[in-house]
C-alpha cells in the first residue's frame, strides 16, 4: 500500500506542477510571438505556440527527484529501486533526456539540421546500453530466443532511435501523441506494478501525470484567446525516449523471480504500435514512389481519417481506441497464440486496415469529381 501512494503522490504532484507551468508558457509565447506558423501541410489554421514539451523534462525530473527524495529521507528508498542496476538506469536515462531537451528547444525556437537530430538521437540511444539494457531475448518471435550483447546493443539503439522518431511524426493532430503516449505510459505503468518494479510504475504514471494539462490544452485550447498550445519537438522527442527506455527496460530478461516473461516482447511493443507501424508503411510508401523517405506529406494514418471527412478531434478518438484494442488483444491473446503468428496477425489487421480505408478515400474522391 505504501508503493502504491508513492506512485499516486508522484502521479498528482506532475499533474499540479504541469497545470502550473504551461499557463506562464503559453504567456511569454504571447509576449514573445513563440508561435508555429499555419501551413500547406498543417492541419492549424491559427498560430499556435509548440513550446509545451518545454513542461515536460523539467517537471518530470524534479517530481522523480523530490518524490525519491522523501522516500530516502524516511528510510523506504529501497521500496522503489532495490537494485543499483534500476538507479543507475534512471541516471542515464535523465542523461539522455537532457541532451534531448537542449536539442528539442532549441529545434523548436530556431530549428536544427535533422542530420544534427539524429547525431544526437543516437547519442543518447547509448545511454540505455551503458546502463545496462538491451535487447537480450526474442522469446521466440520469429523463433529467435537469446541473442548476445553484440547484436542486442545496435538492436537497442536502432529500437530507440526508431520509437523517438515514430512518437514525434505521429504528433500531426491534437490530443494524438500525448493521447498514444498516456495509453503506453497507462500500460507499462500496470505493468510495472503487477511486476513490483516501482520506479518503472512512478516513472509512468509521472509522465502521464504530466501530459493530462498539455492535453487539455492541446485538445479543448482556444487559439484566438492564446489558450492552446502544441508540444513541438521537445515534447515528442522527451515522450519518445522515455517510452523507449519503458519498452526495452519490461523487454529485457533480466531473470528476476515473480516476472514472468512469456510474451513480454509483444506486450511492450503492442502500446506502441499503431505509431511505429504507420512510420513503416509510410517510409515503404515513399520509398515506392520514388521520394526521399524523411521529406514529410500527408500519408500519416491521421491524415487518412482527415481525408475520410473526420474532424481533428474524432480522427484522434478513432486512432486511440484502435491503438487501446490493439494493445488489449495483444494481451489477451499472448498466452493462448504463438509470438510469431500473433504479431503477424498484428500487421495483417493493419495492412487490411489502411488497405480499407485508402479505398474509402478513394470513392469518396470519385464521388466528388
Amino acid at each position: 500500500m505504501q508503493n502504491h501512494l508513492i506512485v499516486l503522490s508522484g502521479f498528482f504532484i506532475a499533474v499540479i506542477l504541469s497545470r502550473v507551468i504551461i499557463p506562464r508558457i503559453l504567456i511569454i509565447s504571447l509576449r514573445k510571438r513563440l508561435f508555429d506558423a499555419p501551413d500547406v501541410r498543417k492541419v492549424h489554421k491559427k498560430p499556435v505556440s509548440r513550446l509545451g514539451g518545454v513542461s515536460f523534462f523539467p517537471a518530470i525530473l524534479f517530481t522523480l527527484t523530490l518524490v525519491t527524495g522523501f522516500c530516502v529521507i524516511r528510510d523506504f528508498g529501497n521500496t522503489l529501486a532495490d537494485t543499483i542496476d534500476h538507479w543507475t538506469q534512471m541516471l542515464f536515462l535523465c542523461s539522455g533526456l537532457t541532451l534531448l531537451f537542449i536539442v528539442g528547444i532549441a529545434d523548436d525556437l530556431i530549428g536544427v539540421r535533422y542530420r544534427q537530430k539524429f547525431l544526437v538521437q543516437i547519442i543518447v540511444s547509448a545511454m540505455l546500453p551503458l546502463s545496462g539494457l538491451y535487447l537480450n531475448d526474442f522469446y521466440g518471435l520469429f523463433g529467435i530466443h537469446e541473442i548476445p550483447s553484440c547484436i542486442g546493443i545496435p538492436l537497442t539503439m536502432l529500437l530507440t532511435v526508431f520509437i523517438t522518431n515514430a512518437v514525434n511524426l505521429i504528433d500531426g493532430i491534437d490530443g494524438l501523441a500525448s493521447g498514444l503516449s498516456m495509453v503506453a505510459l497507462l500500460a507499462f505503468g500496470v505493468l510495472a506494478v503487477m511486476d513490483v518494479r516501482w520506479m518503472s510504475a512512478l516513472l509512468s504514471f509521472t509522465t502521464m501525470g504530466v501530459l493530462l494539462p498539455f492535453f487539455y490544452y492541446n485538445v479543448f485550447g482556444n487559439a484566438d484567446r492564446g489558450r492552446k498550445i502544441f508540444m513541438g519537438d521537445t515534447g515528442s522527442l522527451t515522450l519518445g525516449y522515455i517510452l523507449s527506455f519503458l519498452t526495452v527496460q519490461y523487454t529485457m530478461n533480466t531473470y528476476e523471480e515473480g516476472i514472468n516473461y512469456e510474451g513480454a516482447m509483444l506486450i511492450s511493443f503492442s502500446v506502441l504500435l499503431v505509431p511505429c507501424l504507420d512510420v513503416i508503411r509510410v517510409v515503404l510508401g515513399r520509398v515506392r514512389r520514388g521520394k526521399d523517405p524523411f521529406m514529410p506529406d500527408k500519408t500519416h494514418i491521421h491524415h487518412k481519417f482527415l481525408a475520410l471527412g473526420f474532424t481533428p478531434r474524432r480522427a484522434m478518438i478513432s486512432i486511440l481506441c484502435i491503438s487501446f484494442l490493439f494493445c488489449v488483444c495483444n494481451v489477451v491473446l499472448v498466452s493462448c497464440l504463438n509470438n510469431t503468428v500473433l504479431f503477424l496477425c498484428d500487421v495483417v489487421v493493419w495492412t487490411l486496415m489502411n488497405l480499407y480505408i485508402s479505398r474509402l478515400i478513394s470513392r469518396r474522391n470519385s464521388s466528388e469529381v
